[in-house]
């Protein structure tokens, strides 16, 4: 079975939750972890009400490579969802690589004293995961990331050419 491990319990972490359970057989068996553990807890709960599906919960420091993968190897983990801070990315990135768990991002690394955005940290562990057999896709937030997959999947599913999109409250008026 899948399981997939979303990190990070803030206002993005609970859409995302909320995502993942609306589609879990894709997701399979979901965790939620968090350094606040109550976070994930009223979260799940949330998601057990709205959708009758189990999010099962974890207190994990992402900063704490260590902890992070024997988590992941102990649940036996196949996914993480990171969304986490950006300074956490690196950290989480290794406890992947520790634990053969694929690892997808929203955000990318900002070292935590001197925030800027800049892939080159990131990309510096392409190798490793390649080597690895593993999959590591990052910054696929929602803009651009997931905005692009949407307009790619309207495009191929529903229109030949798309020369224009509009804001999303100008498109609420049409409806």
């Amino acid at each position: 079975m899948q399981r997939t491990v979303i990190i990070g319990a803030g206002g993005v972490g609970n859409v995302v939750a909320h995502k993942c359970a609306q589609d879990s057989s894709t997701f399979g068996e979901i965790w939620l972890a968090s350094r606040t553990l109550s976070k994930c807890e009223q979260i799940a709960a949330d998601i057990l009400q709205a959708t009758g599906i189990t999010v099962k919960t974890a207190q994990i420091d992402a900063d704490n490579i260590e902890e992070t993968a024997t988590f992941l190897k102990e649940i036996q983990a196949d996914l993480l969802l990171n969304i986490a801070l950006p300074y956490q990315d690196l950290n989480l990135m290794e406890a992947c690589l520790a634990a053969g768990v694929h690892y997808l991002d929203t955000a990318n690394y900002e070292p935590r004293d001197h925030p800027h955005f800049e892939y080159k940290y990131q990309w510096a562990y392409q190798d490793r995961f390649k080597e690895a057999g593993l999959t590591a896709i990052l910054g696929s937030g929602f803009d651009p990331g997931v905005t692009n997959v949407f307009c790619a999947y309207a495009l191929k599913h529903f229109f030949s050419d798309i020369k224009t999109v509009v804001e999303p409250t100008d498109l609420a008026k049409k409806f």
